[in-house]
């Protein structure tokens, strides 16, 4: 824009310039007319004259402002504003007022902080799922989830944004665009969209799992030196395992629902964002997930060569139909899961079979069978002696044969090891003075297992300094591969300390070679009392041995958040995330809408967690019932007139 607007529709102030995207800017701004903070985003300058991207801009507009959810930052209004250019000519500049939100998006918190607790990242992605199962339902496909695109707010509120959005401009090494038509983000990318498929809501939930994998790892599950080859990888290569990556200890159940939601079929993966948030939160809680997410991780773990894994709190069907010897005794059982995860996914049944290739027997499987494994030789007639000797004649011939047969197969497994198939090899790559993204990113690719060993070294941090085995050795698939790695000259990595009790950061400091500095407490959490919020340094960053770590852990108190004039449900939701219980009374009240806060009880002030702020809610009046005025008719008085007696005949 050639000069900043100071006010736009009469009644909105331009503030500071707090974002800039490909095609808009985010200034923060003041509503004059109702008090409240805003946010105003306006169209680049240079763009307000294309017709395409004032389209696409007020399609956001219109899309976003029909979306209601606690999730979803709000838009309060749209409209254009007539501006004059260094030439001297006139043009209309799109603007769009939406919620102010007072916090920072993902891309910034990963940033600062890195990789998040698996507990935490799965609390932020239900957030979005929440989101993006009411926008599907209202018909509107997002198309572009990223970190960046997702705000968390200071009360910890997950706010979703930019909805409805196509980017024809942005970063080169994020964005991938074709004939000026934006295809998304290329780190998020769904296979679909990069094939220029048609996109539906399952590709959003296919970014939200690339998301999820980053906000677990600290970074995408595809990496490239080009959009272009990033989403070759996202159309033909393999997804990793979160486990490979992450800082911290990843359960199978999150490394089902991540891969799961990667799966490249769109009808392969979550077919709705309910669903992919229902596992989510199994696997945050612990419980199992569902048989196709868990299934899509034993075939994973099958075709690297990987050891099967057991389902948490469930029956690990995959897990224990794995070698042949195995299949005895439950094998009906097992042959039963099998089915069922294969009607669940929709694949094939050679898909789903989990008899491991480098041991299934060349028969089929016991569970298989659909008769009697019974002998085929005829029955004896009790009466016939000579049957009786021919057919004992036929039992020494083949006990015989099977004897010879038994001392053969001994000989030939003594002289060839067995007779087992050959295992499938791999050369070692060499990945020593790597990154150990990229040399994690390189074995994986062979379908190797890689360990971590940190060691301080005057080399980098993050550098691989030996690798076990060596480089060109030959190993089987599903070899682990340890990777010893310099963090840094003479530093130790700082653990994550967020949510544990003091007593128990001491004991996780003492372990990593630190020690326990300064403990304050702070106000306005969501922990419990006594537990950690806050730590300097920060987790994941490398310090000298027996550095001093300070923390900050929770009081159990939170200030009291100021609700009159907010809706019940608003009101609620407010204190619910401070901690807060609430309770309330209704008093009629013509004067504010019904539903509508009057009162609180305490207004402000710090106060402890669970404690019950009264409200008092404003409820329309009954109606007063309309009085007709009752006309009384009047009654005249009636007159009896006055009789004059008749005249006295008698004369007298």
């Amino acid at each position: 824009m050639s000069a900043p607007l100071q006010i736009l529709g009469g009644r909105y102030e331009v503030g500071e310039l707090i974002g800039r995207g490909g095609m808009a800017e985010v200034h923060k701004g003041h509503d004059t007319r109702l008090g409240r903070p805003v946010a105003i985003k306006l169209l680049r300058g240079d763009l307000a004259r294309d017709a395409t991207f004032l389209t696409r801009f007020k399609r956001e507009a219109q899309s976003a402002a029909g979306l209601n959810h606690a999730s979803i930052v709000a838009v309060y209004d749209s409209g254009d504003e007539l501006v004059t250019d260094a030439q001297g000519g006139q043009h209309d500049i799109p603007y769009i007022v939406m919620e102010y939100v007072d916090g920072h998006t993902l891309r910034t918190v990963l940033t600062e902080k890195g990789p998040m607790d698996p507990t935490e990242a799965a609390r932020m992605t239900e957030g979005v799922l929440d989101a993006l199962s009411y926008s599907h339902r209202m018909g509107i496909v997002h198309r572009d989830i990223k970190p960046a695109n997702v705000m968390i707010a200071d009360d910890g509120t997950v706010k979703v944004m930019d909805f409805g959005i196509a980017r024809a401009i942005a970063d080169t090494s994020a964005t991938m665009t074709q004939t000026q038509a934006v295809m998304g983000t290329a780190q998020y990318l769904s296979p679909e969209q990069a094939q220029g498929q048609t996109v539906d809501a399952r590709s959003d939930l296919y970014s939200t799992g690339c998301m999820l994998f980053e906000l677990l790892t600290g970074r995408t599950p595809f990496q490239g030196d080009s959009p272009v080859a990033i989403a070759y990888q996202h159309v033909g290569e393999r997804p990793p395992l979160v486990s490979d990556f992450a800082p911290g200890e990843i359960a199978p159940e999150l490394d089902a629902v991540v891969l799961h939601s990667l799966a490249k079929r769109r009808d392969d993966r979550y077919q709705d964002a309910t669903s992919f948030r229902s596992d989510l939160q199994s696997a945050r809680m612990g419980r199992p997930v569902s048989a196709a997410a868990w299934s899509d991780l034993t075939d994973y773990r099958e075709a690297i060569g990987a050891p099967p894994v057991g389902r948490n709190g469930g029956t690990a069907a995959a897990a224990g139909a794995v070698g042949g010897a195995a299949l005895a005794g439950a094998a009906g059982a097992r042959a039963a899961e099998t089915e069922v995860y294969s009607a669940v996914t929709g694949s094939s049944a050679d898909a789903t079979e989990v008899v491991p290739a480098a041991s299934a027997p060349t028969d089929r499987p016991v569970a298989y069978r659909t008769e009697a494994d019974t002998s085929a030789f005829p029955p004896v007639p009790p009466d016939e002696e000579e049957d009786k000797r021919r057919l004992g004649w036929l039992w020494g011939a083949l006990a015989a044969l099977a004897l010879v047969g038994i001392m053969w197969f001994a000989l030939a497994n003594l002289l060839d090891g067995g007779g087992e198939e050959e295992p499938t090899l791999v050369t070692v790559p060499s990945v020593v003075d790597q990154t150990i993204e990229r040399a994690s990113t390189q074995l994986v690719s062979l379908q190797l297992r890689v360990e971590r060993v940190d060691t301080a070294n005057e080399a980098p941090a993050g550098t691989v300094l030996e690798q076990d085995p060596e480089a060109g050795a030959e190993v089987e698939v599903g070899s682990t591969v340890t990777l010893t790695v310099s963090t840094g000259p003479g530093e130790v990595s700082v653990p994550d300390l967020g949510g544990l009790t003091e007593a128990e950061a001491r004991a996780r400091l003492v372990d990593s070679g630190l020690t326990l500095g300064d403990v304050s407490e702070v106000d306005d959490s969501t922990e419990p009392a006594g537990r950690v919020v806050g730590q300097n340094p920060s987790a994941g960053s490398t310090v000298p041995p027996d550095t001093a770590v300070s923390l900050q852990v929770s009081s159990g108190r939170v200030t009291v958040p100021n609700v009159v004039g907010l809706s019940l449900s608003q009101a609620q939701s407010t204190l619910a995330d401070r901690g807060l219980e609430s309770s309330s009374t209704f008093r009629e009240s013509s004067e504010f809408p019904q539903g509508t806060v009057l009162e609180q009880d305490p207004r402000d002030g710090i106060v402890d967690q669970g404690t019950t702020v009264e409200l008092v809610v404003a409820q329309a009046p009954a109606p007063t019932p309309t009085e007709t005025p009752t006309t009384e008719p009047t009654t005249e008085p009636t007159q009896t007139p006055t009789e004059t007696p008749p005249p006295d005949e008698g004369g007298g």
